[in-house]
C-alpha cells in the first residue's frame, strides 16, 4: 500500500461491539472509490471455545447491494492473546480468518488495497465484514480505517454511492 502516514484516516464502525452466535453484517458498508488504501481491524472478546470466521466483503453501493467475498486475498495480521502481547503478527494472505477457539482477547487485522481486493470492474467499490456463526459469549466489533486519496479536512464522503 502507498499512502503517507502523515494523513489522517477516516474511522467508521462496521460492527457496534455486540454477542456473535448467529454471525453478523455490517451495519455500514464503506465507499473507497476516493481512497488509496483501508484496515479493518477487528476486536473479539473470545468468552467461548468456538471460531469465529471473519470475512471482509465488498459491494457495489453503500447499502450493501450484491455483496461478495473479496477478489484477491489480502495481508492479515492476528493477535491471539492481547492480554500476554500488544504485537500481531503476520497471517497467510487471505479472503478470511478464523480465529482459533481459545478464550482469549484477539484482534485481527485485514489491510485492504482498494486497487487490487475489489471488483473495480464489476462496479464493486464499497466495503464491509460478515462474521460467521459463533457462540453467545463471544463478543465481535470491527472499525474501518480509510486513508483517502485527497489530504485535507473535507474528504469525498465514503459513506455516500
Amino acid at each position: 500500500m502507498r499512502f503517507s502516514f502523515g494523513q489522517k484516516p477516516l474511522v467508521k464502525h462496521l460492527l457496534e461491539p455486540a454477542a456473535d452466535a448467529a454471525g453478523r453484517t455490517s451495519a455500514a458498508y464503506v465507499n473507497l472509490e476516493n481512497a488509496v488504501a483501508a484496515s479493518i481491524v477487528c476486536h473479539i472478546d473470545q468468552g467461548n471455545a468456538a471460531t469465529i470466521l471473519l470475512t471482509p466483503v465488498q459491494s457495489t453501493l453503500v447499502d450493501g447491494t450484491g455483496t461478495k467475498v473479496l477478489t484477491n486475498v489480502v495481508r492479515i495480521y492476528s493477535n491471539a492473546d492481547c492480554a500476554t502481547t500488544a504485537n500481531p503478527t503476520a497471517s497467510t494472505a487471505a479472503k478470511n480468518f478464523t480465529t482459533s477457539a481459545a478464550v482469549k482477547i484477539k484482534t485481527v487485522e485485514f489491510q485492504i488495497d482498494p486497487n487490487e481486493a475489489l471488483d473495480a470492474a464489476g462496479g464493486f467499490k464499497c466495503i464491509g465484514l460478515t462474521t460467521g456463526a459463533s457462540d453467545v459469549a463471544n463478543i465481535t466489533s470491527a472499525v474501518l480505517l480509510v486513508w483517502p486519496k485527497h489530504a485535507g479536512d473535507a474528504p469525498p464522503s465514503m459513506i455516500a454511492d
